[in-house]
């Protein structure tokens, strides 16, 4: 922690409860403790990957497989901008970083937190109850 302040991974999706999730930390955790503003919010969008199948004798064009790409890249960025959005609307001196990486969102939270020794984690839930923070 010390001068640079803490480390905040958190993981967002397409999903309502991500946004909730999000705007929920920044009211009740951030709050008007200016000493919170040293801190990095780190936002995580998992690019889960799309399964493609092929029948029979049939491949898969390298045009299908662009598209699906083309499309996931645009569903991460639209994701990141509401979830950047979320952050500046609270406050605009929060520091925000952005990532979006290729995986089982279980398998890339875990990962990206580890690999970057975050403070916290912040993940929304799914019909686990309103949200977990770890």
């Amino acid at each position: 922690m010390g001068e640079n302040g803490r480390k905040i991974l958190v993981a967002v999706d397409e999903g309502e409860e991500s946004s909730y999730t999000l705007s929920w930390y920044l009211q009740n955790q951030l709050s008007d403790n200016h000493q919170n503003y040293k801190d990095t919010l780190i936002l995580l969008f998992a690019k889960r990957p799309q399964p493609l199948y092929s029948g029979i004798g049939h491949d898969i064009s390298p045009t299908v497989i662009a598209s699906v790409e083309k499309y996931t890249n645009e569903v991460a960025e639209k994701v990141m901008g509401k979830a950047t959005q979320i952050c500046r609307d609270f406050n605009d001196q929060i520091k925000v970083e952005t990532m979006a990486e290729h995986g089982d969102p279980r398998d890339v939270i875990c990962d990206v937190a580890e690999r970057l020794k975050v403070d916290f984690l912040i993940v929304g839930s799914r019909d686990y109850g309103y949200f977990l923070i770890v």
